[in-house]
């Protein structure tokens, strides 16, 4: 199987890649906090006062909050990763190296 070259920059570096993995995850968190919330208020805003609400940067507002979601869909991915490269890597073994 062939890998890509992030991943094996992130196998090569596995201490870099639990670091990225942390902050992925806090990243993942902060973005999340708070998002279905403020996007079903949102929605609620635009569907009660039309176009009212897009004057008032309702729709703006609304593509914000899709775009943190791809945001935070980006961390989570990125978490998922992070927590692939190391589990493989705690899972081989190391040629030449005897148990």
């Amino acid at each position: 199987m062939t890998y890509s070259r992030l991943y094996g920059f992130l196998l090569k570096r596995w201490w870099l890649t639990f670091i990225l993995m942390g902050v992925s995850f806090v990243l993942f968190g902060l973005v999340t906090l708070n998002l279905l919330h403020t996007l079903s208020a949102n929605l609620e805003f635009l569907t009660s006062y039309g176009i009212e609400a897009v004057r008032e940067g309702g729709l703006m507002q609304l593509i914000e909050l899709v775009v943190s979601g791809y945001a935070a869909a980006a961390c989570y991915v990125f978490f998922k990763l992070c927590e692939k490269v190391l589990v493989e890597r705690l899972a081989t073994r190391k040629t030449g190296v005897e148990s």
